[in-house]
C-alpha cells in the first residue's frame, strides 16, 4: 500500500476501486509523464448517493462532501494507469463541475472539497491551479463532477 493510501486510510477514507465508464471514454490516460482523468463523479458502489442542484435541492456543504468523493475517484483513476499513487509528483490542475441552481454562486467553495482532499494527503505535491464551473446539469443529474491533471515522477 502506497504513503499517499495510508494517508487516506488515516483520515477514514479509503481509496475505491475504479468506477466503469459511463459511455465510451477510459477512466485516465496516461500521456508521458501525466495522467488525465476524465470527469470523476461522486460514485460509491457505482451509486450517486445525492443528485439534484446545488443550492436547491442539495446543499453546499453536502456538495462539497460529494466533491470529496469525486476526488477520491479521481485518484483512484490516477493509480489505475500509474500504478502507484506514490509516483504523484504534483497535482497539476483540478477542473470542478457544478451542477448548480440559477443564483447559485458558491462553486469554489464546493470544489474545495476536492482540494482540501487533497492537499491533505499529497502536502505540497497537492497544490493546483484550479477551475470551478457552475453548469444546468451533469451526467446521471450528479451534482458535482472532478477531474485531474497529474505529473508523475518517472
Amino acid at each position: 500500500m502506497s504513503i499517499i493510501e495510508k494517508k487516506i486510510e488515516a483520515m477514514g477514507l479509503a481509496l475505491p476501486a475504479v468506477t466503469a465508464p459511463l459511455a465510451a471514454y477510459a477512466p485516465a490516460v496516461l500521456s508521458g509523464p501525466y495522467v488525465h482523468t476524465s470527469g470523476q463523479l461522486p460514485l460509491i458502489d457505482g451509486k450517486l448517493p445525492l443528485t439534484g442542484k446545488v443550492g436547491t435541492e442539495i446543499s453546499p456543504e453536502q456538495a462539497k462532501d460529494l466533491a470529496r468523493t469525486c476526488a477520491l475517484n479521481a485518484l483512484a483513476a490516477v493509480k489505475s494507469v500509474a500504478g502507484d499513487l506514490d509516483r504523484i509528483k504534483r497535482i497539476v490542475k483540478v477542473v470542478g463541475f457544478v451542477a448548480s441552481a440559477p443564483d447559485f454562486t458558491g462553486q469554489p467553495g464546493v470544489i474545495n472539497g476536492a482540494s482540501e482532499l487533497l492537499g491533505k494527503v499529497l502536502g505540497d505535491k497537492g497544490i493546483h491551479a484550479r477551475s470551478a464551473v457552475g453548469v444546468a446539469v451533469l451526467p446521471l443529474d450528479a451534482p458535482v463532477e472532478v477531474e485531474l491533471q497529474v505529473e508523475l515522477a518517472d
